[in-house]
């Protein structure tokens, strides 16, 4: 994909979407944290219902850790791979206090150190936490980039590194919101909705499905 359309893509969706941001509701870089673990093979619905319920009671570490294992369990029951998640957070509480005076880190490798924090989670944490133009690929992301030949890669880590070369620095910060909301619902996988998508004529995929 040219410049000019890279270029022409990003505007319009900043059109489209003026201020994207995560659909996963947290107040302080803490919740998003927590949130993010929880979403893995989850729904941002059924994490924010969990977190609900679960940050007006315990929204800090030191108050996940009072909760122990077991109690936080009570609360992401409902969410997939939850026994896992409950020992990931309960360690990376006490990783946050003992090492960053119980707040998250603004540094990938420190990020990176956390129980179940892999790079995409780091890259969603340094972006919408901290508003560094990172941008996180997951499976939407991913499809977007591949379909539009904006970014093909065939790995996550070849798309990123190819989005981090040719998305224009003005639209970076944004970009990861961009393409994950366009993935979600309008450029959906199994019958993308070309018809009703705002650059479809800068797409370079052969299969648009005709409204």
């Amino acid at each position: 994909m040219t410049k000019a359309k890279i270029n022409a893509l990003f505007s319009r969706l900043r059109a489209h979407m003026p201020e994207p941001t995560t659909e996963l509701e947290y107040g302080t870089p803490f919740e998003l944290l927590v949130a993010v673990a929880l979403s893995a093979q989850a729904t941002d619905v059924s994490v924010n219902k969990a977190t609900a319920r679960l940050f007006p009671v315990a929204n800090t570490p030191e108050a996940i850790l009072e909760l122990g294992e077991e109690g936080l369990k009570d609360y992401i029951r409902h969410i997939g791979l939850y026994n896992s998640k409950a020992a990931n957070i309960i360690k990376t509480c006490r990783i946050l206090l003992e090492r960053h005076g119980g707040e998250v880190p603004r540094d990938r490798k420190a990020l990176e150190a956390l129980p179940g924090v892999g790079r995409k989670t780091a890259n969603v944490i340094l972006n919408t936490a901290f508003g560094e133009p990172t941008i996180a690929v997951d499976t939407h992301i991913f499809r977007v980039s591949n379909r539009t030949g904006l970014a093909p890669g065939n790995t996550v880590r070849q798309v990123e590194d190819k989005l981090i070369r040719v998305v224009p620095d003005e639209f970076k910060r944004d970009a990861h919101h961009w393409l994950i909301l366009h993935g979600r619902y309008t450029c959906v996988a199994r019958k993308p909705r070309c018809g009703a998508c705002v650059i479809e004529d800068l797409c370079e995929f052969p299969d648009k499905v005709e409204p």
